[in-house]
């Protein structure tokens, strides 16, 4: 019998880390070759990691949302024969929580030794003469021995909820028996009849999450946002919708308001091609894109992606509906590759029927605008001698201040919004 370690694999285009998002064994388990053992991420691509032999599974290298180097051990297992680990080899350091995975070659650390478990909570009775359970000042900090936090933490007690006896106020064990004697409710609850809870739920963000975190808090931190909200008159658009709905073959994809935006968009940026462009802030260069790649901004079970229907300005309506769907299908299963999830040049946030009636888009960093679609409500609209029922939709889009002027935001909404209120203006070529 011998050891074998597999390490993270090169995942391609340069990358020198990925994180890991997802375990598929356990210590343990019994795995065969080519069975999936792992899921990394890198830029919203996720790449599964199979075993390269069968193996009984002695070590994880890594926690989860941890960012693992490249040729990093990942997973060490038992195997027959001699296996690729020498003999004497020193055995791979634990994972600390949260950290790093070591990287290749670095030699190991001997485990840390546990510490003892502190004591369980006891339902300890009242304590005669103890101080009322009341909640502490908003902002001030329950004074408490790293015990007895950790146990408080264990049991979901929020400290600011325990009276302490001790000096200073300093809570005790015996200060945290009695509030869970107590019920765990502060007196005003008791008295009201409403129990004050005080659970918590800690969640690591790891993986998608993660990552859609951080393009935010780039986008937010490195663009100045301009927000430009305006209402457009879409009755006009949602009738020809309906036709061509009604009318088309058993092979066509039904229209949604999308593909009449993306096509708008295209007829758009003809009129103002500073709007599809990237910026290169750390380059000072602004990168005006002839193509018009159109990332749709959607929700799914792991989080928000951004699949990307490259040069919609070569695909006609129908085209443009069938990409947006075969993508969007793609994202909710977490099939889409990184090319399908990258590289667009300007981006559509619909929240669909939920749209609201406005909203503060944040771009798609390092594009210049995004054009966020509410929803489609009827209003009353005055025509010049009757208030008339009409279908109203509102456009809330942001642009980066640093490259766009409000003069240019407007402009180029405002044709957007007469090429949406004016549907036929969209196919007839100018």
């Amino acid at each position: 019998m011998g050891e074998y370690v597999i390490r993270m694999p090169d995942v391609g285009e340069g990358i020198a880390e990925a994180e890991l998002v997802e375990w598929h064994v356990k210590v343990g388990d019994l795995v065969r070759e080519d069975q999936v053992i792992a899921a990394v991420m890198t830029d919203k691509a996720t790449v599964e990691i199979p075993s390269a032999v069968d193996g009984e599974v002695l070590w994880l290298g890594a926690e989860l949302g941890t960012r693992v180097a490249i040729g990093a051990p990942l997973i060490r297992l038992k195997v027959d024969g001699d296996g690729n680990v020498a003999a004497g080899e020193a055995e791979p350091a634990e994972p600390a929580a949260g950290g790093e995975a070591p990287a290749a070659g670095t030699p190991a650390a001997p485990s840390p030794v546990e510490a003892p478990a502190p004591p369980p909570l006891r339902k300890a009775a009242p304590v005669p003469g103890r101080a009322a359970i009341v909640p502490r000042p908003a902002g001030e900090r329950p004074l408490a021995a790293p015990s007895v936090r950790q146990r408080a933490r264990e049991a979901g007690v929020d400290l600011r909820q325990v009276a302490g006896s001790g000096p200073a106020g300093r809570i005790t064990h015996d200060d945290l028996d009695a509030f869970v004697a107590h019920g765990g409710q502060t007196a005003q609850a008791r008295a009201g009849g409403l129990a004050a809870r005080t659970e918590v739920e800690e969640i690591r963000v790891i993986g998608l999450r993660r990552r859609i975190a951080e393009k935010m808090a780039l986008a937010k931190s490195r663009i100045p946002h301009i927000m430009y909200a305006e209402e457009v008159d879409v009755t006009a658009l949602e009738e020809l919708r309906g036709t061509l709905n009604r009318d088309k073959k058993p092979d066509q994809p039904r229209l949604t308001i999308l593909p009449f935006l993306m096509r708008a968009l295209v007829r758009a940026i003809a009129d103002h091609p500073q709007i599809n462009a990237r910026y290169d802030d750390e380059a000072g260069i602004i990168h005006r894109h002839a193509g018009v790649h159109i990332g749709i901004a959607a929700q799914t079970p792991a989080g928000l992606v951004v699949p990307v229907v490259r040069h919609a300005e070569a695909r006609d309506l129908r085209d443009c509906a069938i990409e947006l769907n075969r993508l969007s299908e793609a994202a909710k299963a977490g099939t889409a590759s990184r090319e399908e999830l990258t590289g667009s040049t300007i981006t559509i946030s619909s929240l669909g029927a939920l749209g609201g009636v406005v909203s503060t888009p944040v771009i798609n960093y390092p594009e210049v605008a995004i054009v966020g679609v509410n929803k489609i409500a009827v209003r009353p609209v005055w025509d010049g001698t009757a208030f008339v029922p009409r279908k109203i939709m509102n456009l809330s889009s942001s642009f980066d201040h640093r490259i766009i002027d409000g003069w240019d935001a407007a402009s180029f909404i405002q044709r957007l919004r007469a090429l949406l209120e004016t549907p036929a203006l969209i196919f007839v070529e100018s």
